[in-house]
């Protein structure tokens, strides 16, 4: 409960925070939408009345503003100028801070992009079955939770190395050629397909995308699996977290 009030405060702070960076957040919004904007122009070029693909590719504009992660700026920067030693004083975990500057700023981009993807659902004419929205929403919030897993993990490379956006960048490019934005998981040869479907990359996007579509069958055993990876990355993360402070301490920084 304590730890629910500190993430609580932590975003109401950031929020606040960004309201001054408006034209920020617009910039961020675009970044955003262009990718999967694209994948709609080429993948409805390539299947010409396939209002699946239509639907799919709206969707994965929302999902991705919505599940946005920069860990390795509202945390890596933090390793890298010292200020991660004031908050390791704090009597709340680290996370507490990440996690609510993320929050906050998937509010904020939530704020300008949803509206854009009504927009963008209307040029188009996709329309979507309320129950399947419904069906998507439990995998959205293991989505976003996923994501900011996984960049996390990836910035805490910050305790070894300078280069951590380079990491965040590389993971970045996973995400995107097998989440589900270079191309539907249904569109990929069988081989990749079935790799794309194990690994957390299309958990993160492709997956409540496709099940908001009703492209996706057999999105409860897809789902479990999406939950599992968040085990998994959650495991991973505190690993990496305590050998990371213990190195950062031991060199006296």
């Amino acid at each position: 409960m304590r730890t629910s009030r500190l993430l609580a405060l932590a975003v109401r702070h950031q929020f606040l925070e960004w309201a001054g960076t408006w034209w920020f957040t617009a910039s961020l919004v675009v970044n955003y939408a262009i990718g999967p904007l694209i994948g709609l122009v080429v993948w409805s070029a390539a299947l010409p009345g396939d209002a699946g693909v239509v639907r799919y590719f709206v969707a994965l504009v929302a999902v991705h503003l919505l599940t946005a992660s920069f860990e390795d700026y509202t945390f890596a920067e933090s390793v890298y100028d010292g200020t991660i030693g004031h908050q390791l004083l704090k009597p709340q975990p680290v996370v507490v801070g990440p996690a609510g500057a993320n929050l906050a700023i998937r509010l904020w981009l939530s704020l300008f992009g949803l509206p854009l993807t009504v927009v963008v659902a209307l040029v188009t004419g996709a329309s979507y079955r309320w129950q399947a929205v419904l069906l998507a929403f439990p995998s959205l919030v293991l989505a976003a939770v996923l994501r900011f897993l996984w960049t996390w993990l990836l910035a805490l490379a910050a305790f070894w190395t300078e280069r951590v956006h380079a990491i965040v960048a590389f993971g970045n490019i996973l995400v995107f050629l097998l989440g589900g934005i270079a191309a539907p998981l249904g569109e990929l040869p069988g081989s990749w397909r079935t790799v794309a479907a194990l690994l957390p990359c299309h958990a993160m996007l492709g997956l409540p995308a496709g099940i908001a579509a009703g492209t996706l069958s057999g999105s409860g055993t897809a789902v479990a699996l999406q939950a599992g990876w968040c085990v998994v990355l959650t495991a991973a993360a505190v690993v990496l977290w305590r050998s990371g402070v213990r190195r950062y301490t031991a060199v006296g920084a």
